[in-house]
């Protein structure tokens, strides 16, 4: 049997008894105590009932708020790819419709210099009142923590005592780190995507987009995909404003190289180390036959304002 509403043994059905009878206490605490609700429970701990009443137990404990860490330690461009943006977009959302008030603090440790950026993407799916709660804490960021939480409540690894049994900082048994999700997870191998532009490059030819950059520290963020064949694609910032230059006549800021866009979408971004006028460039000069239909688009992200005070602070990438 599955342990599921409708489709429960009768020592299941006994043991789902005996559980609601245990628990009265708590079950006022909870959201929706109803069969469907505790079969949950029931069925992570295998209805074994003794776990399953100490874990619901702390379940039970009235939490009205709650102090988040936000580790961005390893923050890096790859965390700018377009779709995974939207996700995180989607789940901050998510928490501003459904849980407001939840948060009392979201503490920012190991920032990096992409943090503004990043920071000012999400911004405006936080409420102004939740983006008062942010603090993001310099170098001695253990220090600051401890100003907020209690030493005994926080892991050894982030300045507290907090240690599992056998002496781990980590505490790998009261927390559930991420990583990457392996391939033989993936729904699909690609995510289908909506470009902003299309450009028909001729054969012996290339296709030039620039991009103005006000300051330092702004993303350049740009995915592609060409119809049939490879492309060739490189990044340059003009030395002469006003006027177009040939690649030869620019400086390299990301080696021109050819890509399979025919196969597989590319997507990439540079962070920007100076201002200036930046050059995309499409290569397709080395074909003598085709001309290659290429489908792309390019944002700017630029990074919050104010999150600039913190730039001293923050962790080169």
């Amino acid at each position: 049997m599955s342990g599921r509403v409708g489709d429960l043994s009768p020592k299941q059905a006994e043991t789902l008894a005996k559980f609601r009878e245990n628990v009265q206490e708590v079950l006022p605490a909870l959201p929706n105590p109803d069969d469907y609700f505790l079969l949950r429970w029931l069925r992570a701990r295998n209805f074994d009932l003794q776990k399953s009443e100490a874990m619901l137990h702390k379940l039970g404990k009235k939490i009205e708020t709650i102090v988040m860490i936000f580790d961005c330690e390893g923050l890096g461009l790859k965390h700018f790819w377009k779709p995974l943006v939207e996700v995180y977009q989607e789940f901050f959302g998510l928490l501003e419709e459904n849980y407001p008030e939840t948060l009392k603090f979201m503490l920012i440790v190991k920032a990096t210099k992409l943090f503004p950026v990043g920071y000012n993407l999400m911004k405006p799916f936080l409420s102004e009142d939740t983006r008062r709660k942010i603090i993001v804490l310099g170098s001695n960021w253990k220090e600051g923590l401890l100003k907020h939480i209690s030493p005994e409540e926080l892991p050894a690894q982030f300045g507290g005592t907090l240690t599992d049994p056998d002496g781990n900082p980590k505490c790998l048994t009261k927390i559930n780190y991420g990583g990457e999700i392996p391939k033989s997870m993936y729904v699909r191998d690609q995510v289908k995507t909506q470009y902003e532009h299309s450009v028909q490059i001729n054969r012996g030819s290339s296709h030039q987009v620039e991009y103005e950059i006000l300051f330092p520290g702004c993303v350049l963020r740009w995915q592609f995909s060409s119809d049939g064949a490879d492309i060739g694609f490189g990044v340059f910032l003009k030395t002469k404003l006003g006027e177009r230059q040939r690649a030869g006549e620019m400086t390299e800021v990301l080696p021109s190289q050819r890509y399979n866009a025919h196969m597989v979408p590319e997507d990439g971004s540079l962070t920007c180390s100076e201002a200036g006028v930046y050059v995309l460039r499409f290569d397709n000069t080395y074909s003598f036959v085709h001309a290659k239909k290429v489908s792309f688009t390019v944002e700017v992200l630029l990074p919050d304002e104010g999150m600039q005070k913190y730039d001293k602070e923050l962790t080169p990438v």
